[in-house]
């Protein structure tokens, strides 16, 4: 196997409200319209989709049960280039209807981070370290 993950998709009850603020809230790049069946954002590397939470449990097979807890295990991370990014990533995904659930500070390896929660729950970190730089096309390598 190649070591490669070509796309986390997120299982979302409003298909609207996802396009929305992952579009025009965090500004991701899609050719989306609010109307779609599923809807896949550019990033670098590693792409993100949205699909109808139901219907991505059916998809592993009819019966999947839904997930209930708050917190699925699992977190999705945004690196960014300075300490101070990390606020300001974190106040635009509050402005997009998300929720801060861990103000930016410096944490316990050495790094500067917060968390936020998107529409459906989803736990995004925002962090900077200096141990993370980024190659000429946007993808993280650390020193």
């Amino acid at each position: 196997m190649e070591p490669r993950i070509s796309i986390i998709t997120l299982g979302v009850k409003d298909m609207p409200r996802a396009i929305r603020f992952y579009r025009d809230g965090l500004g991701l790049p899609t050719d989306a319209k609010d109307d779609a069946n599923i809807a896949f954002f550019q990033t670098t590397g590693t792409r993100l989709a949205v699909y109808p939470l139901q219907a991505l449990a059916d998809d592993i097979a009819p019966g999947t049960p839904l997930p209930q807890s708050a917190f699925s295990g699992i977190t999705i991370a945004h690196n960014v280039r300075t300490k101070a990014e990390v606020t300001q990533v974190l106040k635009l995904a509050e402005q997009a209807g998300g929720k801060i659930v861990k103000q930016a500070q410096d944490v316990f390896w050495g790094g500067h981070s917060g968390y936020f929660t998107d529409p459906d729950g989803y736990h995004w970190e925002v962090a900077w370290s200096e141990q993370c730089q980024f190659d000429e096309y946007g993808a993280i390598r650390f020193q």
